[in-house]
């Protein structure tokens, strides 16, 4: 049960003042979530980008030009438009002793305009100024307000992200609303910490970054937020501690026997082990040996050979007579892995099965039979593998690729299905340290840096969507020698808004010039015509595959030695990166062609001239954090990641060590968090929505 402390934070945002019907549907719209309306703490924590000084800038005369500026002065004239002449603008001057400024309204009712500038009196004016043929004027202004009002407004305007509807100014009203909700809650940061850092309380913070006192309060590098980034980066840190230390009290059972079917598959390889593989084998190999349950994150670039490790774990975990689970993202990539594994499974003498949502009927009823019997030793599968119904008789290696589409409950309750399972995560991302200790902080880490002997470098080149005919006449040339190309596309369908190449369009394009050697796969087609999509263009009886980011992750076709992206310059730097990753996999020379619509951008132009200059992922990855932030490094916001909300890695990265560290060290003192400190780390917890690790203490 979350505190009761806690609950005006948890309040919907329709129980502040101010807040009706209508509005609250545009609050839902702005923080709510698609199972829940949006609460007061998601206000609290939706803070303001920017912020406008409209502190008073004196006469009219030192008003700067451009800029916004506030300041008092005496209404003079009203001059409406001219009868017949209704979208000639209402004028109204206003004179100081220092010079004049006419304030110029669009479709203005003239009645509400005499009431809110009556002639005669002082009016304050806030906006921004402009010369108009030598004079002054603000195109409506921001503010017109009498002394009253001007004494009440607040020096610096908080600026807030917005939706269609709501403006900054009853975002403020209704933050300021939600300020006052704040519950006392005692300090949970370690004391000597926040001396050193001079950060202020948690409710002082918010409430400064709410109503700043100048424009640098609302900075990144701002006291406060970065109190609030820390307090974020020591939720997330905390709960994966806690599930660390919870996996270590569970027990584990040995996973590994003599080494004759290890030693078997080595053999059978058709290639030999690099360095880095044989020492990530070594390595979670002995974590399989040991007593405690294995949670380690392999991590290697596109193309460095993660499958042959995992199926190296799978061979171990058979030795002891237990079972193996590889789960993937998707079903073209898990057949893909059960099509490669099949035949090395065979060759050491192990059983191996699919399952997907796909499998129906008697097929079906044979694997789940064979993996509650036992007979079958190896399944691979989507997220079908943790329904209910499906049962093992003895589940010891639990392996999860491209654990970034998966949320750490998917991995837990895949861990769930045996005793003990050992769980192996391996991600073709390469991740930026920062974001490693971020989002895997619970796991080992072993990382493949080499890729497999013979693989050819890939000449990456940038190319003008104005040349599109001399890359269709390239294309043309590659496949006359037997190549295979891949012609990626970002969209399905034509946009009436994105001036996008859709992959069905340039199928149809395509298809004329080179016939039915062109084939076509994209997200919403049904699953049987995907597989045979890309198993005509494994077996070589299409030449180019035009595709969505379909084939981004993990699909293995030898001999594609060309890759085009097509409008490379709407793709992020670990996007472009995964997509490269498809060709370079056989013994030919690869080339990828970055096809882009100009003018670029800064931040695109940067993407691909790091593109051209490196295929190393991990560099590629730093680059992309600096280029991104780490809302989108991993892939959607929205994949059950512990996503942050306040923090910035790229910008706090510094804090995340430290954060680790004082988890770490409090788990280690307060393991249960039942310390005067731990009970406040436990309402952080709550705040952050870290709770699911409260609830594992619970249930010990």
């Amino acid at each position: 049960m979350r505190p009761s402390v806690l609950d005006p934070l948890f309040a919907p945002v329709s129980s502040l003042p101010g807040v009706g019907p209508k509005s609250v549907q545009l609050y839902d719209r702005l923080l709510g979530e698609t199972d829940r309306p949006a609460r007061v703490l998601d206000l609290l924590f939706h803070l303001p980008q920017a912020g406008i000084d409209r502190s008073r800038s004196g006469s009219i005369l030192d008003a700067p030009i451009g800029e916004v500026a506030t300041f008092a002065a005496r209404v003079v004239e009203h001059r409406p438009a001219p009868p017949g002449k209704s979208r000639a603008p209402y004028r109204v001057l206003l004179e100081d002793e220092t010079g004049d400024v006419t304030l110029v309204f669009f479709k203005a009712d003239a009645g509400r305009m005499r009431s809110i500038l009556p002639v005669g009196e002082i009016r304050y004016v806030s906006g921004k100024i402009e010369l108009w043929e030598g004079r002054r004027q603000m195109v409506h202004p921001d503010r017109v307000m009498d002394r009253r009002a001007f004494e009440t407004m607040p020096a610096i305007e908080a600026v807030y992200g917005m939706t269609e509807g709501l403006s900054s100014r009853m975002l403020a009203r209704t933050a300021e609303a939600a300020l006052s909700r704040l519950p006392k809650v005692p300090e949970w940061q370690d004391a000597a910490w926040f001396a050193k850092n001079g950060f202020p309380p948690f409710a002082d913070a918010l409430k400064a970054l709410h109503n700043p006192d100048d424009v640098a309060a609302i900075t990144p590098e701002n006291v406060a937020r970065r109190r609030l980034a820390y307090d974020e980066m020591l939720a997330s840190q905390l709960a994966l501690a806690l599930v660390r230390a919870q996996r270590k009290r569970a027990a584990g059972r040995v996973n590994s026997g003599d080494g004759k079917l290890v030693n078997a598959l080595t053999e059978v390889l058709p290639f030999r082990l690099t360095g880095s593989q044989i020492e990530a084998g070594a390595q979670i190999r002995a974590d399989m040996a040991k007593p405690e349950r294995m949670l380690r994150l392999l991590q290697g670039d596109v193309g460095s050979g993660k499958t042959a490790v995992a199926m190296l774990a799978m061979a171990s975990a058979a030795e002891a007579g237990r079972q193996s689970a590889l789960m993937a993202p998707t079903e073209i990539l898990a057949r893909q892995h059960a099509m490669r594994l099949d035949n090395l499974a065979r060759a050491i003498g192990l059983r191996l099965a699919l399952l997907t949502g796909r499998e129906k009927g008697q097929e079906r009823a044979r694997v789940l039979a064979g993996l509650a019997d036992g007979s079958i030793h190896i399944v691979v599968g989507t997220h079908a593998l943790f329904q209910e119904h499906v049962a093992f008789h003895d589940l010891g290696l639990a392996v999860v690729d491209e654990q970034h589409r998966f949320g750490v409950h998917q991995r837990l309750a895949i861990g769930a299905k045996g005793e003990g399972v050992d769980i192996l995560v391996m991600t073709a991302t390469p991740i930026p340290r920062t974001l490693a200790l971020t989002w895997f902080g619970d796991m080992d880490v072993s990382v493949l840096r080499e890729k497999p002997a013979g693989r050819q470098p890939i000449t990456t080149r940038a190319v003008s969507l104005d040349r599109y005919d001399e890359v269709v006449g390239a294309v043309g040339r590659a496949i006359a020698v037997g190549a295979q190309v891949y012609w990626v596309c970002p969209l399905v369908q034509e946009s009436e808004t994105l001036d996008v190449a859709a992959a069905t369009d340039r199928f149809n394009d395509l298809r004329e010039a080179f016939r039915e050697r062109v084939g076509l796969l994209h997200g919403q087609m049904p699953g049987r015509e995907k597989d045979a999509a890309m198993a005509r263009f494994v077996a070589g009886e299409t030449a180019v595959l035009v595709s969505t980011t379909v084939i981004e992750v993990g699909v293995d076709v030898p001999n594609a030695s060309v890759m085009v992206i097509e409008h490379a310059e709407r793709f992020g730097l670990a996007q472009l990166h995964q997509l490269r990753g498809r060709i370079g996999r056989g013994s030919a020379a690869s080339t990828c062609i970055l096809l882009y619509k100009g003018p670029l951008g800064p931040v695109a132009e940067a993407r691909i001239a790091i593109m051209r200059e490196t295929e190393d992922g991990f560099r590629i990855a730093e680059e992309d954090l600096k280029l991104r932030g780490e809302g989108e490094v991993l892939g959607t916001r929205q994949s059950g990641m512990p996503g942050f909300r306040i923090a910035r890695p790229e910008i706090d990265g510094d804090l995340l060590g430290a954060a680790r560290d004082d988890a770490r060290l409090v788990v280690e003192r307060d393991p249960e968090l039942i310390s005067t400190r731990g009970e406040a780390l436990r309402l952080l917890l709550y705040i952050f929505e870290r709770d699911a690790a409260v609830r594992l203490l619970r249930a010990g």
